[in-house]
């Protein structure tokens, strides 16, 4: 879907203004599914990494690079995820060999290369699978108002740019629930963009629990010695912010003739494609995607397209690698 623009107003507008209370309706309805959630223990510690605001925050980086650091500390994290965009409803291991985009959905695909993921919409299964399988770590993706599985750790991960928008819950903002209480149920608040992003966004915010820390991070074009300086590119991102992507594109130096936003998870038919090759052919221009979007190619055209992966840089994660020693010091 496409962001309304007043949900990124400070007032929110009129519109905004005389949605406030279905957002009210919203808001209880969280709190409500959140205060009456099983919260299944599962016996090895589990992280959660998820987000206040609907759309891309940087949640899947997040993930890679939690899963990153687990791994060289010597532990077995395993992915759980609804599979959101894939057609998958029962509990199952994701597999690249024989999965695509359209069976698990894009982002399970992509993490499916750093840890095992698992997908279905009963998480508790899929956990309960993944240690069974020799997961002495979850990382639960996307599962902040997921009220299934007990958590020990939790990240709320936000774009330091856009940071929680008007502050209003949808639909009159694009809150899942008030910044305030979803704080204060955090472990971690994580804001991930450039220093001057950051500096604005500390500007704005309030911890308001002490338990809450707050880490910053910034996405950085993964070294894998192409350059693209000077190279003319058609870039085309259907993630939940595509702009960021195309600055990323400028920043590595490329010539950005054309910047085409999709739509978050939009699939890439057979016929946008041809006409995303046809317009970069005429313009002179190499067709330049996300890894996120790189994985709902067409497996024919994947070399036609140029992908840029990135990585989430956290500018100080002591604190960060201190509460992960100190969970498994608890959960030997």
């Amino acid at each position: 879907m496409q962001e309304p623009k007043f949900w990124h107003r400070p007032n929110a507008g009129l519109i905004g203004q005389m949605l406030r209370p279905l957002s009210a309706l919203y808001a209880a309805a969280t709190a409500r599914k959140l205060a009456t959630g099983a919260r299944h223990k599962m016996g090895v510690p589990v992280i959660c990494v998820g987000n206040l605001s609907i759309g891309g925050t940087g949640k899947t980086p997040t993930v890679i690079a939690l899963c990153e650091i687990l791994s060289a500390a010597g532990h077995s994290p395993h992915i759980i995820s609804r599979g959101y965009g894939g057609q998958i409803t029962v509990t199952t291991r994701v597999d690249p060999a024989r999965h695509s985009a359209s069976d698990c959905g894009d982002e399970p695909l992509l993490l499916s290369a750093f840890a095992p993921v698992w997908v279905g919409r009963d998480r508790v299964a899929s956990a309960r699978a993944a240690v069974d399988a020799g997961a002495d770590v979850l990382i639960l993706d996307d599962g902040f108002q997921n009220a299934s599985l007990a958590y020990d750790l939790s990240f709320i991960v936000v774009d330091a740019l856009r940071g929680f928008g008007n502050g209003l819950v949808i639909p009159a903002g694009p809150l899942r629930e008030p910044v305030a209480k979803g704080l204060a149920r955090a472990d971690f608040l994580l804001s991930i963009g450039d220093p001057a992003a950051q500096a604005r966004f500390q500007q704005n915010i309030f911890l308001p629990a002490a338990t809450c820390l707050h880490l910053q991070g910034r996405l950085e074009p993964l070294n894998t010695g192409l350059s693209l300086q000077n190279m003319p590119v058609l870039a085309f991102a259907g993630i939940g912010n595509p702009e960021k992507f195309f600055v990323t594109l400028r920043e590595m130096g490329a010539q950005v003739l054309r910047a085409e936003a999709l739509s978050d998870h939009q699939p890439l038919t057979d016929g946008l494609m041809a006409r995303i090759l046809r317009d970069a052919r005429a313009l002179g221009a190499q067709p330049v995607t996300t890894e996120k979007d790189a994985v709902r190619l067409p497996a024919k055209l994947r070399r036609e397209v140029l992908t840029v992966p990135v990585r989430l840089r956290l500018s100080n994660d002591q604190a960060l690698r201190a509460r992960l020693t100190d969970l498994f010091s608890k959960n030997p």
